[in-house]
């Protein structure tokens, strides 16, 4: 398995890069596919959030799905650490969830979820914001604040078995896809433990 580490904002040490590879070989005993990690290193500090200052973002490409996990502390050690082992409980939890008998754990609709919904908050959902600002092109209502952030995928349509299994690996509570069934985009999202709903778009021709 290669290991390959990139630093932004700060020199990278070889003896970083080789404690880098000796932690993140334990990785292969979770997934043999794995050919090369990516390992990036962010040292832009930041006064108000000091036992943040250290960004470690862990990118594992197999020939299965890509995997993804970060983590931030005060050093570069600790930092690849939480990250480590953050990619091997995502790397489990998946693991875990294709064991679960197929059918004996049917995701959510999104009714359900909804039906559990507590007068007060559909009360809160109909309350009109009373400001409105302008952040770019777009158009904001309320005073809460706001990341504008987007990001393009190319994306092959996948079963929603596939979709879970892929949100586990990249340690999202959400997965964006292409349904292979319905050839309608849709969203699956965690509830609690095994429970999933699915969220997708009718489109109107």
């Amino acid at each position: 398995m290669e290991v390959v580490v990139t630093g932004r904002h700060c020199e990278i040490k070889d003896s970083y890069r080789q404690h880098a590879a000796e932690k993140l070989a334990r990785l292969e005993k979770h997934d043999h596919r794995i050919m090369r990690v990516h390992v990036e290193v962010d040292c832009e500090p930041n006064p108000r959030q000091h036992d943040h200052s250290v960004h470690v973002e862990l990118t594992a490409f197999s020939k299965g799905p890509v995997i993804r996990a970060e983590a931030a502390a005060d050093d570069k050690m600790a930092a690849l650490d939480l990250a480590l082992d953050k990619m091997c409980a995502q790397m489990r939890r998946a693991s875990d969830r294709r064991r679960v008998h197929r059918g004996r754990r049917a995701p959510v609709s999104v009714g359900q979820a909804l039906a559990g919904l507590q007068p007060a908050a559909v009360e809160l959902l109909d309350e009109e914001p009373t400001l409105e600002r302008q952040v770019g092109p777009i158009t904001v209502m309320g005073d809460g604040p706001l990341v504008v952030r987007e990001k393009t995928h190319l994306a092959a349509p996948m079963t929603l078995d596939q979709a879970l299994y892929e949100m586990e690996l990249v340690g999202h509570d959400f997965y964006l896809f292409l349904d292979k069934d319905s050839e309608r985009p849709s969203v699956v999202y965690r509830r609690r433990g095994y429970d999933y709903g699915v969220i997708a778009l009718d489109v109107d021709g």
